[in-house]
């Protein structure tokens, strides 16, 4: 892996629209120091996920001016084959993992959907989710690895350029991890959603029967915008 290869991964993987906002809010140095830690992983032969080509996974598959929703989650999938770039997402063929489990049991109380066999959400992220991590990459089998480089300041100016240019988004923030990007929102302007983790150490203590998909697409009716297609 050569230096300048988190710089180019941006630029070839982020919608143009969410590339002339973030540029302006990012300088050299906010990709150097990430780019630094990470390249120490693979001179080191650690193993890193999500894949480089699906780091801003999350960025391609959500243009800007398409986001309705953010669902914000802590750092990728550390088992091999697990990250995809959208936070809870895992694809097709791997096994779904707890917590997803989790949001599918809500969602099928929720709107009555029967859970899907598979754990991809990218029709979720074509329908207007921004499925974002608050850290974008992980060590293999080591949650939070990544925790401290400079991902928190990127997704940061993420949320604030969020803020400030679409008119309305829902965000949905399930944990202290994700909690602590509230204060980049303007609450007068959007709506938040706070709830406790679907985690299975957390769920049973007030994620399940909160029903936020229908909280979630209430909201966007009542702001004019299309309801989300929760169906997979």
């Amino acid at each position: 892996m050569e230096e300048g290869f988190l710089f180019k991964a941006f630029s070839d993987q982020v919608t143009v629209d969410w590339q002339s906002v973030l540029l302006e809010k990012l300088n050299p140095g906010d990709f150097e120091k990430i780019e630094s830690s990470i390249l120490r992983d693979y001179q080191l032969g650690k193993r890193v996920f999500p894949p480089v080509d699906k780091i801003f996974n999350a960025f391609s598959t959500t243009p800007l001016n398409d986001v309705k929703c953010v669902i914000l989650g802590q750092d990728p999938y550390h088992q091999t084959n697990q990250a995809m770039g959208l936070s809870f997402s895992v694809p097709d063929s791997i096994t779904i993992p707890p917590s997803l489990r989790n949001i599918f049991i809500e969602l099928e109380d929720d709107l009555g959907f029967i859970p899907p066999k598979h754990g991809d959400l990218t029709k979720w992220a074509h329908h207007g989710v921004l499925l974002l991590n608050s850290i974008l990459t992980v060590l293999n089998g080591s949650p939070l690895s990544h925790q401290n480089i400079g991902w928190e300041h990127f997704v940061s100016q993420v949320l604030v350029t969020l803020s400030n240019h679409n008119p309305f988004v829902v965000f949905v923030l399930w944990g202290k991890s994700a909690q602590r990007f509230e204060k980049f929102i303007d609450k007068k302007k959007h709506k938040v959603i706070k709830g406790v983790h679907p985690s299975p150490l957390s769920a049973h203590r007030g994620f399940f029967g909160s029903k936020p998909f229908s909280e979630i697409n209430d909201a966007l009716l009542a702001n004019g915008k299309s309801p989300i297609v929760w169906a997979l």
